[in-house]
């Protein structure tokens, strides 16, 4: 017997009274979400007396934006009774002529992940499958999961890179979708060009590449971008993702402003890919989800990107001093082209994690590693003591 909602009598003032007492316990949920994991963000660091605490868990960046950038968002906010511009017409303007393709190659979301939740939903279903490699974003599992499509998770290779011809061998009749992330979230490995365009040109015409470019920026003189070798030609190069796109017609771009631009609080990102899949995109992307305040200072960020590239250096030196130090100690961090390191530490992890957050630091324990985000120096410098210290429980 299926009972009614209860009336307006029921509710009392304010939800009070008889409804506030009350348990939902049985209700319909769609059969996916069994399957689908929580996001988790990352921890806040614990207070520590006597000690500045920092959070190296979100990947956020430690600089605060550009004057220009903060000036921009404050202008933009003294009009929040007023709708933002729903195409985001000025800022997908710019990242287009940035990108150097037409205005109708560009959608712009509220952050890169709901880019990325768009492109899941308008290919992934029930009886589908996605591709992606693992470990890698922690949204690509839950995301696959909650439109029903099944996970198809790719093991990484050495050095955390992605394993390209592996992905090709697992994609099948039903593949719809195949994610890759360049620098890889969280190992920071970079996809070079020989082994992209190797993969791509087997990938069937109908199946979407998703290329998640979150941290690119970063990737620019990293260890990382260093390290690629292609079998058959030596030193390689990084994927130029601008060239690819004019390449494969069934290639899509993610980025977003949230890493080297340090807007993460505004939540703008945006896609590049042909007229067709930006087409069905805006089918699923919400209206209004871009705030005027994140259209302003976004588009005030692509102005100063020069800037934004000098400073996501800055990080990218922090990086690989980092990483080195780590390595002396005794981590075997691999070559990173984010805006963390990853420490391959398995079944240590938590016992590193509450090392590190004893010390003022919060990280991100995935699991079979940790990831660290780069902060100010006396952050990570207090890290290092962790780490060597970590190291000496087992010597």
């Amino acid at each position: 017997m299926r009972l009614a909602p209860p009336g307006p009598r029921a509710l009392g003032p304010g939800l009070g009274g008889e409804w506030q007492n009350r348990t939902m316990t049985n209700f319909r949920v769609r059969p996916a979400l069994a399957e689908t994991p929580a996001y988790i963000p990352g921890k806040p660091p614990a207070p520590v007396e006597g000690l500045q605490s920092y959070k190296l868990s979100s990947n956020e960046h430690h600089m605060t934006p550009l004057p220009a950038v903060l000036e921009a968002i404050a202008d933009a906010v003294t009009s929040p009774h007023v709708y933002p511009d729903p195409s985001a017409h000025d800022l997908t303007a710019a990242i287009a002529a940035l990108h150097e393709v037409p205005h109708d190659h560009v959608v712009v979301s509220a952050g890169a992940s709901e880019g990325l939740s768009a492109l899941i939903g308008i290919t992934s279903e029930a009886g589908t499958s996605a591709v992606f490699p693992w470990p890698s974003f922690e949204m690509y599992p839950q995301v696959v999961s909650y439109v029903g499509a099944e996970k198809i998770a790719v093991p990484l290779a050495s050095e955390g890179r992605m394993d390209l011809p592996a992905m090709l061998q697992a994609i099948r009749e039903d593949t719809h979708l195949v994610l890759l992330c360049s620098p890889n979230n969280p190992t920071g490995a970079v996809v070079g060009q020989a082994e992209f365009d190797t993969f791509m040109e087997q990938v069937p015409e109908d199946v979407l590449v998703v290329l998640d470019e979150a941290y690119a920026d970063f990737a620019d003189g990293s260890e990382a971008a260093a390290s690629i070798h292609a079998a058959e030609d030596g030193l390689d190069a990084p994927v130029d993702s601008g060239a690819a796109l004019s390449r494969y017609p069934n290639l899509a771009v993610l980025r977003t402003f949230s890493k080297a631009h340090g807007l993460a609080g505004l939540r703008v990102g945006y896609t590049v890919a042909q007229p067709g899949i930006i087409h069905e995109m805006r089918k699923s992307i919400a209206p209004f989800s871009v705030t005027a305040p994140a259209q302003a200072g976004a588009l005030a960020s692509v102005a100063a990107r020069a800037e934004i590239a000098v400073r996501a250096k800055e990080v990218g030196l922090i990086r690989d001093d980092l990483a080195a130090r780590l390595r002396e100690a005794g981590i075997p961090v691999p070559p990173s082209g984010g805006n963390f390191v990853w420490l391959p530490l398995g079944r240590r992890s938590q016992e590193f994690t509450d090392d590190c957050m004893a010390a003022g630091l919060a990280v991100r324990n995935l699991g079979s590693g940790v990831r660290v985000t780069v902060g100010p120096q006396e952050a990570m410098d207090r890290l290092v003591e962790v780490a060597r210290a970590f190291i000496g429980k087992r010597a």
